[in-house]
């Protein structure tokens, strides 16, 4: 018993001795780290992977087998946050953080999400912990990708892709977000305080093809404090103009290009003077 504790005393040292070395000497990563954060909708997702290289190497099907589980990237394993509850491949996924690992094969990517987010690559992985699979089509892309790169691609307002390149293979997937009950809800309760976010809710309204008759009736009253502001009238003019309303839109936008015009505004003209020439 008295070797044992010496033994591992020994060991308590050694393990010391390195520890305060390896702070004395910094040496930038193998395989850089990147983080990505992305708006969706009212929320955001984060993105932490690290990226390795090909150097001359057969990476997929080689080097990350066929059929085998991957942390989908180098060191600790991939992690994809979510703030909202978004869905994933018509598949719904509550906020959180997840472990993001792979299973590439010849003609198609098994996706996982996993409950267990910190993870040192997939040696502790289990399957029991996964909260999400699904498939999607592997993409021989027409160059080489050196360096693993993921990205959000295709994003609006509630929906993106995510998408990931390395060497000759990649993949997407779908992520989406359901805002508009939220959006719909808030406006509908500050519209019954004293502070009143007209030119906001009139241009969700508009943007989202809601009732334009009351986005017109919002940009308007916002528009009351100030009456000459060629940035209302744009606005003003393009709810008209959705309205089928081209004659009001024609004149609601020459005053916006002749108060743009006066304000030595000429991003404001040139917006103007675009609906004009849409509603003639």
């Amino acid at each position: 018993m008295k070797r044992i504790y010496l033994y591992l005393a020994a060991m308590l040292i050694v393990c010391a001795s390195q520890n305060s070395y390896a702070q004395l000497l910094k040496t930038p990563q193998l395989s850089s780290t990147q983080t990505i954060i992305q708006d969706l909708g009212l929320g955001k997702i984060t993105l932490t992977y690290s990226r390795p290289n090909v150097k001359g190497r057969k990476i997929i099907g080689a080097m990350e087998p066929y059929g085998v589980v991957w942390r989908t990237g180098a060191n600790a394993a991939t992690t994809i946050k979510f703030t909202d509850d978004v869905t994933i491949e018509g598949n719904k996924v509550p906020a959180g953080e997840y472990g993001l690992f792979s299973i590439p094969d010849k003609d198609e990517w098994t996706i996982i999400l996993n409950k267990t987010a910190n993870q040192w690559g997939a040696y502790t992985y289990k399957q029991s912990d996964d909260f999400l699979r699904f498939k999607v089509k592997n993409i021989i892309p027409a160059e080489l990708t050196e360096t693993l790169t993921m990205q959000f691609i295709n994003v609006d307002q509630t929906k993106c892709e995510l998408r990931l390149r390395w060497e000759n293979s990649s993949f997407s997937f779908h992520i989406s977000t359901d805002v508009d009950s939220k959006v719909m809800a808030n406006i509908d309760d500050v519209m019954n305080k004293d502070k009143r976010p007209y030119f906001e809710s009139a241009l969700y309204y508009y943007e989202n093809n809601k009732d334009m008759v009351k986005a017109l009736e919002w940009i308007r009253t916002a528009e009351k404090s100030d009456p000459k502001s060629p940035f209302y009238k744009v606005w003003e003019a393009r709810i008209l103009l959705k309205m089928g309303n081209k004659a009001e839109a024609l004149s609601t936008a020459k005053d916006g290009v002749k108060f743009a015009k006066e304000q030595n505004d000429k991003e404001y003209e040139r917006l103007n003077q675009a609906v004009v020439d849409q509603a003639k």
